[in-house]
């Protein structure tokens, strides 16, 4: 099995389409085909099923195409090896993150990041944690900074950066606003602001409220941080968020308060890395400009601008 059959591969399964797939890595269509053709006969299973508008994988095309993106990843992350060892910092970093995650600023970074490595490509991905983790577990994210929704697995570690609780934000004429906090039971007839399924924070606000046993109604379901704030400042929600979220400017004259039942700890912010070994140079040095990435998660307030990316 070679490396571009591989990498030829996870082209078409991406584009699915040869012709654009061709196109991209520069190719014949004829030389693609015969190279695809080639690993199905060495695999003895037909890796495509094929029709006159696009091709879509099989079963035995999905369950090869997270091992090849595991094993290019890995490939990629041998030379960008030795590259480092010659003192030389180059390749593709890939980063994932969510929007305003706590515990780092994901534009500074990166900038800071680009003066000291000039040769190195960054390449960003905004996604929810659930997608970001998986693609770092399949090599196709370097590294994500996310909210912590899964223990660590062979293909995928955790470092800790921040921790905080859940907060209730609301309009200050609302009922709400003038207690002094709020349980998941008191809230089951309220209607919801809230972010998509897989946001970090939407799966930490489902588990409490599952855990509490309260069924909640999201009414209004958003994409970015500022349209929920939005929203509830005109009266049309609550939202339950990352204490930070309050600290936001946008988030002035919101109502605030603590959200009975969750802990310290029940918002935690971490980094996402495949396995040691299998991180590259880039992905480390990167790690290495967060000096309080590891330590035990900090509970206290953000400092202003704190965990905007």
């Amino acid at each position: 099995m070679e490396l571009r059959h591989l990498q030829h591969f996870v082209a078409v399964a991406e584009d699915q389409h040869f012709t654009r797939a061709a196109e991209r890595l520069m190719v014949s269509q004829s030389g693609l085909s015969a190279s695809i053709r080639a690993l199905e006969r060495e695999l003895q299973a037909p890796l495509f099923v094929r029709t006159t508008r696009r091709v879509t994988l099989t079963e035995a095309g999905r369950a090869l195409l997270t091992e090849a993106e595991r094993v290019l990843a890995q490939v990629r992350a041998a030379r960008d090896a030795v590259a480092a060892v010659q003192g030389v910092l180059r390749g593709t970093l890939s980063v994932g993150t969510e929007q305003c995650i706590a515990g780092v600023h994901v534009a500074r970074l990166l900038a800071a990041f680009r003066r000291r490595h000039p040769d190195v490509e960054i390449r960003l991905r905004q996604a929810g944690s659930g997608a970001l983790a998986e693609e770092v577990a399949a090599g196709r994210l370097d590294l994500a900074f996310a909210v912590r929704t899964r223990p660590d697995t062979d293909q995928l570690r955790s470092v800790p950066l921040a921790a905080e609780p859940m907060t209730v934000l609301c309009h200050p004429a609302h009922p709400l606003a003038a207690a002094a906090a709020s349980a998941p039971e008191e809230l089951g007839e309220e209607a919801f602001v809230d972010f998509h399924p897989d946001w970090g924070p939407r799966r930490v606000t489902d588990a409490v409220f599952a855990a509490a046993g309260v069924q909640r109604t999201v009414a209004l379901e958003v994409g970015d941080v500022h349209s929920l704030l939005e929203l509830v400042h005109e009266g049309l929600g609550v939202a339950v968020v990352p204490r930070h979220f309050g600290h936001k400017r946008e988030a002035a004259g919101l109502a605030s308060l603590p959200l009975k039942g969750t802990s310290e700890t029940s918002y935690e912010t971490v980094a996402l890395l495949p396995h040691a070994d299998a991180t590259s140079p880039a992905a480390r040095e990167l790690m290495a400009a967060l000096p309080h990435a590891g330590r035990p998660a900090a509970s206290s307030p953000p400092r202003p601008g704190h965990g905007r990316g």
